[in-house]
C-alpha cells in the first residue's frame, strides 16, 4: 500500500471526549471513527489490525476442534423468556429491542446463548451427537448508560463466542481446558502481556469462570494475585485465606453503653468522634437478598463484596436496602444499625475477619445513638460467618496460606464459563444417554472481544508519540519513507524496498507524499509501524537508516541487507 492511496487521516489534536489512551490514540491515528455515542467505524489501516486480531482467534479456535458457524444478530425475545433471562436484562435496562410489522419482539442480540441452545437443539438427540463445540466472529449490541473509553465499552461491538457441548462434567472439564488453552495461545500469538485470573460469571451464569486480563496501568479492573503462587482473581472473586478466628478465650467483654452521636453516621466520623480506630467499629449495613432484609456485618476499616455476598446468603440478587426498610428493621435512620437491636427477626452474616472482634461499637439501633462494647454471642447470634469483605493488599492467600495478595490493573480481553446446565435445562437441549434417560447438554461459553483486545494493545504499548503496536497487530509492519519523494534516488530506493518486503511476506506500506519528513515521522510514530526504513542521505554510501518504533533503536545498514535486517528485527520482538 502506497500512502498517498490509503483513505486515511490523523489528527494533531487530542479530542476532548476521549480520555483513555487507547481511545486518544485509536482517533488520532485515524483506525477509527466515532458515529454517535458508543458507535465507531473502523477505518482501513484500524479494520487491518482489527483483522489480524481475528485471523489469529480464527485459526486457534479451529485448532482446538471448534466449528464456526454464523447467528443472526436479530433474535426473537421469546428465545430469552425460555431461557428466564428476559426479566434480568430488561431490568438492566441493556436489550436494543424492535418489533416486526407483525407486532413480534426482537432484540438486537447482545450474547448468544439463547440462539446456539435453540440451534443445538434441534440438532442433538443422542449421546452419540457430542461433545462438540461451536463458534461465531459477530456483532454485539448492547445499550450502555454510560459508553465510554472507546472500543473498551461500547454500544456496538464485535465478538467471538464458542459455546461447547458434553455429555457430563468431566467432558465439560476437557473442553473448558481445551478453550483456556485455545485463549492462553491467541494473547500470547497477539503479543500481549496477560494474566488468567478466575472471575464471578455475572450475567451470563453458570458454576466456574476465568477472565484473561491484559496488564495495563490504564485498565480499570483490579487484579487480586498472590507473590508466592500462581492464584490471581479479579477483585470481585478475590478470596482471602487464613483460618477462621474465634473470640479470644478469657477475653474481658466489658458492659455495653450507649452514647450519644449527633449527625455521625460514616465511619470516619464515628471514628474521629470517639477517637477510636475504624477496626474497632463493626459496620452494619442492610440489604435486601431476594426481597428479603439480611444484616451483613464487616469490620468499619472494610467493605462488603455484594458478590461474594450474594453467594453466601445463595441468592439471585442482592441490593441496599431502602431508607424506608432499613428504618423499619433497625428503628433508626441510616447510619445508625447494630445487630443487638434490630425489630425484625433478620438473618445476620458476619465477615471472617469480624467474627474475633471483641467489645465493639456499633449502631445503637436509635437515631444518633452508637453502643459501645458490644460482643457477639452474648449481645446477638450471626446465622452465618463466611468471607463477604473486598479484599485488601497484604491479605493472606486463599490457597498458598504463605504468600499475601498483591494488586495489578488490567483489561478483561476474553471469558471463559462453565454453564453446566443453566441454559439447555429450561431450553430443552437434551440427549438420550446411554442408558435411554433423556438429560440436558452440559454447556460451556467462552468469549473474547475482539475490538476490546486491540484497544488493550494499545493501551498496553504507547508512549508520548503514539501506538507501539507488537508486531502480529501491526496495520502495516515495516513503513518505508524517502526523506525527499522529489529525489528520485531515495524514492527509487524506496520503492525497491517496499517491493522486497512485500515479497518477502513482510507486510509493507511506503509513505510517498511529497511532506515535510518531520510530518512523515510524526505520522509514522503516531500510527505505531514497529519498524520504519528511511532512505536518505546515506544513500549515497549505499547504506539506509532503520529504526525499531519500540525502543528508538537506529541502524544504518547496507541497502543489500535491508530485508535480512527486518527479518531479524522482527524475530527479536516476537
Amino acid at each position: 500500500m502506497k500512502f498517498t492511496e490509503l483513505f486515511h487521516y490523523t489528527l494533531r489534536e487530542t479530542p476532548s471526549d476521549a480520555v483513555i489512551p487507547s481511545h486518544q490514540l485509536m482517533l488520532r491515528a485515524g483506525l477509527i471513527k466515532q458515529l454517535a455515542s458508543g458507535i465507531y467505524a473502523f477505518l482501513p489501516l484500524g479494520y487491518r489490525a482489527f483483522r489480524k486480531i481475528e485471523a489469529i482467534v480464527r485459526e486457534e479456535m479451529d485448532r482446538a476442534g471448534a466449528q464456526e458457524l454464523f447467528m443472526p444478530v436479530l433474535q426473537p425475545l421469546e428465545l430469552w423468556r425460555e431461557s428466564g433471562r428476559l426479566d434480568i436484562y430488561l431490568q438492566e435496562n441493556i436489550l436494543f429491542r424492535t418489533k416486526d410489522r407483525e407486532d413480534r419482539g426482537y432484540a438486537l442480540g447482545p450474547t448468544h446463548e439463547e440462539v446456539v441452545s435453540s440451534i443445538a437443539r434441534a440438532r442433538i438427540r443422542s449421546y452419540r451427537d457430542l461433545p462438540f463445540t461451536i463458534y461465531q466472529i459477530q456483532t454485539k449490541f448492547r445499550d450502555e448508560l454510560r459508553p465510554r473509553f472507546g472500543l473498551m465499552r461500547a454500544r456496538e461491538f464485535c465478538m467471538k463466542d464458542a459455546y461447547s457441548f458434553d455429555i457430563d462434567m468431566d467432558g465439560l472439564d476437557a473442553s473448558y481446558k481445551k478453550m483456556y488453552a485455545a485463549y492462553t495461545r491467541i494473547f500470547e500469538r497477539c503479543g500481549l502481556k496477560f494474566r488468567a485470573v478466575e472471575a464471578d460469571s455475572g450475567a451470563i451464569g453458570g458454576d466456574a469462570s476465568h477472565e484473561f486480563m491484559v496488564l495495563a496501568e490504564t485498565g480499570e479492573d483490579v487484579i487480586v494475585a498472590c507473590g508466592s503462587c500462581q492464584y490471581a482473581a479479579n477483585l470481585e472473586r478475590a478470596e482471602i485465606g487464613g483460618e477462621l478466628q474465634d473470640i479470644p478465650a478469657g477475653a474481658e467483654l466489658k458492659p455495653t453503653e450507649d452514647v450519644d452521636t449527633p449527625n455521625q453516621r460514616k465511619i470516619e466520623e464515628i471514628s474521629a468522634f470517639l477517637k477510636i480506630s475504624p477496626q474497632q467499629i463493626l459496620k452494619t449495613l442492610i440489604y435486601l437478598a431476594d426481597g428479603k432484609p439480611v444484616a451483613a456485618c464487616v469490620r468499619g476499616d472494610h467493605e462488603i463484596n455484594e458478590v461474594k455476598l450474594r453467594k453466601a446468603l445463595k441468592a439471585t440478587t442482592v441490593e441496599l436496602a431502602d431508607p424506608a426498610t432499613i428504618e423499619r428493621v433497625t428503628g433508626a435512620p441510616v447510619g445508625f444499625a447494630g445487630p443487638q437491636s434490630l425489630k425484625e427477626k433478620i438473618t445476620i452474616i458476619m465477615d471472617r475477619s469480624a467474627a474475633p472482634m471483641i467489645n465493639m461499637v456499633t449502631g445503637g439501633c436509635r437515631e444518633d445513638v452508637h453502643t459501645l462494647n458490644v460482643n457477639r454471642n452474648r449481645d446477638f447470634s450471626v446465622n452465618i460467618i463466611d468471607d463477604i469483605r473486598v479484599a485488601t493488599p497484604d491479605d493472606v492467600c486463599p490457597r498458598c496460606g504463605a504468600g499475601t495478595l498483591n494488586f495489578h490493573r488490567g483489561i478483561e480481553v476474553g471469558h471463559v464459563f462453565k454453564l453446566g446446565t443453566k441454559y439447555s435445562k429450561p431450553m430443552g437441549v437434551v440427549f438420550t444417554d446411554t442408558d435411554g434417560i433423556e438429560v440436558p447438554a452440559i454447556m460451556g461459553c467462552y468469549g473474547i472481544g475482539v475490538g476490546r483486545a486491540l484497544a488493550a494493545a494499545i493501551e498496553q504499548q504507547f508512549d508520548a508519540n503514539g501506538i507501539i503496536w507488537p508486531v502480529p497487530l501491526a496495520p502495516y509492519i515495516a513503513y518505508v519513507m524517502p526523506i525527499s519523494a522529489d529525489d528520485e534516488a531515495q524514492m527509487s530506493a524506496a520503492t525497491e524496498i517496499y517491493n522486497e518486503l512485500n515479497d518477502a511476506g513482510i507486510d509493507a506500506i511506503l509513505d510517498d507524499r511529497n511532506e515535510r519528513p518531520g510530518v512523515k515521522f510524526k505520522d509514522a510514530d503516531l500510527i505505531g509501524f514497529p519498524i520504519r526504513i528511511v532512505a536518505g542521505k546515506a544513500l549515497k554510501d549505499g547504506n539506509v537508516e532503520v529504526q525499531v518504533r519500540k525502543t528508538g533503536e537506529k541502524r544504518v545498514v547496507p541497502r543489500a541487507d535491508v530485508i535480512e535486517t527486518v527479518k531479524s528485527i522482527i524475530k527479536e520482538l516476537s
